[in-house]
């Protein structure tokens, strides 16, 4: 047998760079992979760095949004239970505010919270020292007023009488006329008296004249008087012809002054005048009386408010001043501490106030049926939806929704938390299958429109505004519109801060808004 010799040394590789294999293999370039591809990657780190550092540093726009209502329709039999929310009670509509109608500080409160209180009961006296005593000054000048009137009500009816009774005038004109006529009688008298004066004028020549002529036979003295008698005489000739034009002009003023008095009489000019005067008087002291008798109505006003009263029929919710708390009264800088003693509310008013997630919104309608569970009632309480409220909130994916109490126990009270529970409402034909169809809703006031159709803003995933068309069909009677194409459940509609957007924009989201939804 023969042994077949294995030779190891074929199986060797010619590793030697001499050779003509050797000549014909190309040198590696090691640079490649050493320095071109890690720079390469290191690069490409650094731009994807840049990009999302520069995008972040790009001005973004605060806007607030809100999520897209969706309602899904269905028919269930009536009674049937269809989700539980939770929620607390509060008055309906509100708590009562119970304000002092009267500045002051308080000195008493009369009731504690809870306490159940009647129509116009005593809530809290305020210090009455400063009400009492303007209420007794107001009286005080009350009565002066009063006597001012009387005073001014005397002056007119004397301008009256004075009116229709001018006697004054009559004695001024009957006096000008007496004197008119004396003044007439001595112009007729006049041409008598002169020629009386004449006469004894040509008398008393003569008597001289033959006295002179029988100077020797006559004593001096005696011929002396009939000079004096002639001249006398002849004075009172002189005087008598020159009073004539004085007596004219003395008799024209006087006929001037009787005419005036009898047109004066006739007229009452002056008379008319103080009685309009007094009139006015009269008017002003009224008017000044009626103020003061309404300061005195204010102060005993004031005093009575200072016994804060109930309006109304209720129980107590909660204590908002205290003893030696400063109230401000109506008028004053606005604000609850300023004026607000109390408040209160009515027991059987009140409401449930529900957080209902978004999706159970479209099973809620207007006087559905709601069960009320709470810790301090045994029972079910009974309620219905009022309405659902304008706070949707974004972080907890719910809607507010009222419920009215129907018929509250004694043992509720605000601010106790419940669990209510909604109904399927009663409708017509009820039928044993339900089929349930989405519908999404938004406010009517995010829709807008230009040339190119209806359209919403809303953000995207990368916090960036995006225009969205859609098509809008009805709006409901709660301001809502339907959407029958163009938005997805889970969009998030910009509702703040719209003006100056644009596709692509980036945004920052500050929060959601409270003030739309449905009403």
């Amino acid at each position: 047998m023969n042994e077949s010799k294995l030779d190891l040394s074929q199986l060797a590789l010619d590793r030697s760079p001499t050779g003509e294999s050797s000549s014909k293999m190309p040198r590696p370039k090691r640079w490649l992979s050493r320095y071109v591809l890690p720079m390469g990657i290191l690069l490409g780190f650094i731009a994807l760095l840049g990009a999302a550092a520069g995008r972040q540093m790009l001005p973004s726009q605060s806007v607030t949004v809100t999520p897209v209502i969706v309602k899904r329709s269905a028919v269930q039999q009536a009674g049937t239970t269809l989700f539980q929310s939770p929620g607390w009670i509060e008055p309906r509509p509100t708590a009562i505010e119970i304000a002092s109608l009267a500045p002051g500080v308080i000195e008493e409160l009369l009731v504690v919270e809870g306490q159940s209180v009647e129509d116009n009961e005593p809530i809290a006296r305020l210090i009455t020292i400063d009400a009492e005593l303007d209420l007794e000054q107001a009286k005080n000048s009350l009565a002066i007023r009063e006597g001012e009137l009387n005073r001014t009500k005397a002056e007119r009816d004397a301008a009256q009488i004075r009116l229709d009774n001018p006697v004054h005038l009559q004695v001024q004109l009957a006096d000008a006329q007496s004197s008119l006529a004396k003044a007439q009688t001595e112009l007729a008298k006049l041409p008598f008296l002169i020629q009386a004066s004449e006469a004894n004028a040509k008398f008393a020549r003569g008597s001289l004249e033959r006295r002179r002529a029988a100077k020797g036979a006559i004593a001096g003295r005696i011929l002396q008087e009939s000079e004096n008698n002639h001249a006398a005489a002849d004075a009172t000739l002189q005087e008598l012809l020159q009073r004539g034009p004085n007596l004219r002009k003395e008799v024209d003023a006087l006929q001037d002054k009787v005419a005036a008095l009898d047109k004066q009489l006739e007229l009452l000019v002056e008379e008319t005048r103080q009685l309009n005067e007094a009139e006015a008087k009269v008017i002003s002291a009224a008017a000044l009386r009626d103020d003061a008798k309404l300061r005195v109505r204010q102060a005993a006003l004031t005093l009575e408010r200072n016994t804060i009263r109930a309006p109304m029929k209720g129980r107590i919710l909660r204590l908002v001043a205290s003893p030696g708390t400063r109230v401000m009264g109506p008028g004053t800088t606005p604000g609850q501490s300023s004026s607000t003693v109390v408040e209160m509310y009515d027991p059987a008013r009140l409401q449930v106030r529900a957080d209902v997630r978004l999706e159970d919104v479209p099973m809620v309608i207007s006087g559905q049926p709601v069960e009320i569970e709470t810790a301090s009632s045994a029972g079910v309480i009974h309620g219905r939806v009022l309405q659902a409220t304008s706070s949707a909130n974004i972080q907890k994916n719910t809607l507010e929704v009222k419920i009215e109490l129907i018929d509250p126990p004694s043992t509720v009270s605000p601010e106790m938390l419940v669990t209510a529970t909604f109904l399927a409402p009663m409708v017509a034909d009820s039928v044993a299958e339900s089929t349930e169809t989405e519908r999404m809703f938004i406010p009517k006031s995010l829709v807008q429109s230009d040339g190119e159709g209806d359209f919403v803003w809303i953000v995207d995933a990368d916090e960036l505004a995006q225009r969205r068309s859609v098509t809008p069909a009805k709006v409901g009677a709660d301001g809502l519109v339907h959407i029958e194409s163009g938005l997805r459940a889970t969009d998030k509609l910009i509702v703040g801060g719209v003006d100056g957007l644009s596709s692509g924009s980036r945004v920052k989201v500050t929060g959601d808004d409270q003030t739309l939804g449905l009403k």
